[in-house]
């Protein structure tokens, strides 16, 4: 998990090139998303974070996005009312 203010625009770009960083989240409403996502491509700088894998988001106990990621969403959507 990186924080937005702690990462340098070219090291960012490496990182996002080398598929190193796949997922962006925002740290204030726990959502992660794909880095293409309008919603989060919106949020402010000091909100973003990036996640390595989708494991490390839900480990970090945030939820898939309801644009981006409707599937995952739903999933995550029946579990909360399961339990």
């Amino acid at each position: 998990m990186i924080l937005h203010s702690q990462i340098s625009p070219e090291q960012l770009r490496s990182e996002i090139h080398h598929q190193t960083l796949l997922l962006g989240g925002n740290k204030k409403l726990k959502i992660y998303g794909l880095l293409n996502c309008c919603s989060g491509k919106r949020m402010n700088i000091e909100n973003r974070i990036f996640f390595k894998n989708e494991k490390e988001a839900l480990q970090n106990n945030y939820r898939p996005c309801g644009h981006c990621m409707k599937e995952a969403y739903k999933q995550w959507k029946n579990m909360q009312q399961k339990g």
